[in-house]
This record gives structure tokens, C-alpha cells and sequence, in this order.
């Protein structure tokens, strides 16, 4: 099997397991409707990629009282009394960002180039999110 593309949604749906295995084994999935084409992607495959190509650009301070990691650009922050607090609030701080993203900042021009972040974020789980967070991820 080679690449896979399918001119209208009746037709994907009505090949959707060939459409599906194709994206799992990371061949070319695509669907076209009306004058759009999307791409059908494994989300470990995509998640992988995202990893590897989006950095996480953390940065942790040190302060009397504890730690706080925030995001250049982003609105994005979290304290903690020790680091691996400040960490753990910070991945509940970008899925708050993530669900606000998909709410309504995915058309706001400063937030709008932040589709692979949140992609990213959607893809993890807390521990793997933790892990790009500190620079570790896989």
C-alpha cells in the first residue's frame, strides 16, 4: 500500500480502515472536501514529531519562597515550593492554555502560530509533557 488519498469525505468514509492503517504505518493519509485537504495522521507519529521540532523554551527561577517556570511569549506561569511542584503546575498551567486555545485564542493573532503547542499539549500525557517541559522528552 502506498500513499492514500480520497477526492470527498463518502469515499474516506467508505475506505476509512485503508485511510486509517496508511496513517498508522505513517504513509501519506489524505482527504480532500470541497477546496481543503487534510492530512489523517497517527497522533504517536505526530506527537513524536511535535516533540522533537517544537521547543519547550521553559525557563525556571530560583526564589526564596520556591520556583517559577514560565513561557517567553506565552501567558503561561506556575510557582511551586520546589521545582518539581513549580514542573507539575506548569503542565496543568499549559492545559489550561490548551483548552483556552481551542475555545477561542486560535484566531486572536498573537496566539494563532501556537497550533503545534497545543497540539503537543493535547498529545501527552502529564508525564511526557513534564519530560519536554524539563528537556528530556522522546
Amino acid at each position: 500500500m502506498s500513499a492514500v488519498h480520497y477526492d470527498s469525505y463518502t469515499e474516506a468514509r467508505a475506505h476509512l480502515k485503508d485511510l486509517l492503517d496508511a496513517a498508522e504505518k505513517g504513509r501519506v493519509a489524505t482527504v480532500r472536501r470541497d477546496s481543503a485537504t487534510t492530512a489523517v495522521v497517527a497522533v504517536e507519529r505526530l506527537r513524536s514529531f511535535l516533540v522533537s521540532s517544537v521547543p519547550s523554551r521553559a525557563e525556571v527561577v530560583s526564589a526564596a519562597d520556591g520556583w517559577s517556570v514560565f513561557v517567553p511569549g506565552l501567558p503561561v506561569a506556575a510557582d511551586g515550593a520546589s521545582l518539581d511542584e513549580a514542573i507539575a503546575e506548569m503542565v496543568d498551567a499549559l492545559r489550561e492554555y490548551a483548552e483556552d486555545w481551542q475555545r477561542h485564542l486560535l484566531d486572536a493573532p498573537n496566539h494563532r502560530d501556537n497550533w503545534g503547542l497545543v497540539q503537543l499539549i493535547s498529545f501527552c500525557d502529564d508525564e511526557q509533557l513534564r519530560e519536554w517541559l524539563v528537556g528530556v522528552a522522546r
